[in-house]
């Protein structure tokens, strides 16, 4: 990583935040549901799917928690009226897990239930290893009665492996990713390469054992290794999918859509954007790099 670009992922907390928003815009929709429903709409022109996230975390109320729930009952109400190819992506700690594990897991079931009447699937993502057991559980309480829910598993963690053999067990329904959160080197790893070699050896795993997978990554090196075992183990079209963010490397983006391959692209919107959009400034810095040579003119 260059000087410069340790210069921005330092600074950022000191940045105020219209400068940060320039930066960030392209990660997100916009501040409200019809901005993502806009930008949906013209993916699914193209034929690009979507998953929807309200921008959000560890609430700290039940109050704000239920009104968490209810939005997504208008996200998901939204999808059926504009006929849109979108599920949802929900983060456990934006649905009440840090104030009580049971209380996250029942606004969670009523999202699922509601889903599961317009035919549609939720999505669990995954947060820092604080919850990741916790959202594990949540999502296997779940998986016993509803088909049309998922989780996510993050490759630079140690413990993924283990996660997996269990998942496996359940025929389990997984986003594949690598990783954000900042975690200590007790937790996970830190060497890119060996996080590499865990999303891959965990795809291998989780494909030649039937499970669906959103293999959710934008390193091409990552994405011709999967085109290699999609291959190898000679899947269908159905039977697995890419997942990007949004905002990141498009043109790849474009290239696995037009080779045929489902993609879906992470959506999220909401008024609550500083946390999410800091975090993926910090994954790729080169994104406010451009930004500052394009506002003052540098090469």
């Amino acid at each position: 990583m260059s000087l410069f670009n340790k210069l921005i992922i330092v600074t950022l907390p000191l940045v105020p935040k219209f400068l940060v928003y320039i930066f960030a815009k392209k990660y997100i929709a916009g501040p409200d549901l019809e901005d993502a429903v806009k930008l949906i709409t013209e993916f699914n022109s193209k034929g690009i799917c979507a998953t929807i996230d309200l921008l959000g975390e560890e609430i700290k109320n039940r109050e704000e928690a239920l009104q968490v729930v209810a939005s997504y009952r208008e996200v998901l109400a939204t999808i059926v009226a504009h006929k849109l190819d979108s599920n949802i992506s929900i983060k456990p700690t934006h649905l009440g897990l840090k104030i009580d594990k049971e209380f996250c897991y029942q606004n969670i079931r009523d999202l699922v239930l509601e889903a599961k009447k317009n035919n549609n699937f939720v999505r669990i993502d995954m947060e820092d290893h604080t919850c990741t057991s916790d959202t594990i559980d949540v999502y296997l309480r779940l998986h016993k009665d509803f088909q049309n829910v998922g989780v996510v598993i993050q490759s630079y963690l140690r413990r993924t492996i283990d996660d997996l053999n269990l998942l496996i067990r359940h025929k389990s329904n997984l986003r594949l990713c690598k990783g954000i959160y900042a975690e200590t080197r007790e937790i996970a790893y830190k060497d890119p390469e060996i996080i590499n070699y865990n999303f891959v050896y965990s795809l291998e795993k989780l494909l030649a054992s039937g499970c669906y997978v959103g293999i959710a990554t934008h390193d091409e090196k990552i994405v011709w290794q999967a085109l290699s075992l999609i291959d190898k183990l000679k899947l269908k079209k159905d039977e697995y999918e890419f997942q990007m963010l949004l905002g990141v490397d498009e043109q790849l983006r474009n290239i696995i859509v037009s080779a045929g391959h489902r993609l879906r692209v992470y959506v999220p919107f909401g008024k609550k954007w500083y946390v999410y959009s800091v975090r993926r400034l910090k994954e790729n810095p080169n994104i406010a790099r451009n930004v500052i040579k394009n506002i003052f003119g540098l090469k």
